[in-house]
């Protein structure tokens, strides 16, 4: 029982049903009127409009755009967030999932969407993907102290699917402004979706990870390379590998850059 309520959540199954069985086909049958006869007046009514759904309550990006520009600094852009409506992911998600770690880090790791116990904590990265990224961190000296973490979106999509290009589009500004605030020196991306948005590529994972570039955000400009995401890595375990060579290559990088102490990094 307990497992199949966690299924209809993670779906996005919102609406509870009677203790007895309706059959709605047969209803509908009985309550359909039957058709009247045409006339010149049915013929030239203009035709109805398509009924509302939920990506077409996406507001204008460049309301984002305005709302995103506003913020002077990250509370701001989170309070703003917060009281943001434009983008129908807000409405199925249990809360804001804005970011995680130290506003003041040189490091920024950028994800796709919250999943569903990012959901309930309101915090990025914190299910089993979450300790699995902790580790890979771990294993070159850093820690959530040491770096900050978002995602492309910070409300969960129903049954965490990837994000329209809408939604996308709805909360990149949200995202570039996050990235010019914290002005990090090194970004990561983490798995393909994350990497298509921020570098604005339609390029695979596998062939443009590990490649180092100048990348610009908005109006901050940064090193970026991209990896592997935790998520991926635990279906795929065979994959370690190369996000292992991605972590090292980070390493070497804040090593080259003196973005963090020697002493504070393994040595080997």
């Amino acid at each position: 029982m307990v497992a199949a309520l966690e299924w209809y959540r993670a779906v996005g199954v919102d609406l509870a049903v009677g203790e007895d069985p309706v059959d709605r086909f047969a209803a509908s049958q009985m309550a359909r009127p039957r058709p009247a006869p045409p006339s010149a007046t049915t013929q030239a009514a203009a035709p109805l409009p398509p009924p509302a759904t939920a990506a077409g309550l996406n507001a204008d990006p460049s309301e984002a755009r305005a709302l995103a520009a506003s913020a002077r600094t990250l509370d701001e852009l989170q309070s703003i967030l917060g009281s943001y409506d434009g983008c129908a992911l807000k409405l199925r998600a249990t809360q804001l999932v804005f970011a995680d770690g130290n506003p003041e880090a040189d490091i920024m790791l950028i994800g796709e969407a919250p999943g569903s116990e990012e959901d309930r904590q309101g915090k990025p990265f914190v299910g089993r993907s979450g300790q699995l990224l902790d580790r890979m961190l771990n294993a070159i000296g850093l820690d959530r102290t040491k770096v900050y973490i978002a995602n492309t979106v910070p409300w969960r999509p129903p049954g965490n699917r990837t994000p329209t290009p809408e939604e996308i589009a709805l909360c990149l500004p949200f995202l570039h402004r996050q990235v010019e605030l914290v002005a990090p020196r090194i970004i990561v991306t983490l798995g393909g979706p994350a990497m298509q948005t921020v570098f604005q590529t339609t390029a695979g994972i596998l062939k443009s990870r590990g490649h180092w570039r100048e990348l610009t955000v908005g109006n901050h400009s940064a090193m970026a390379i991209a990896t592997l995401h935790p998520a991926y890595l635990l279906r795929q375990p065979l994959q370690k590998h190369q996000a292992w060579r991605d972590m090292l290559s980070i390493r070497q990088k804040i090593v080259s850059e003196n973005i963090l102490p020697m002493e504070n990094l393994p040595q080997s």
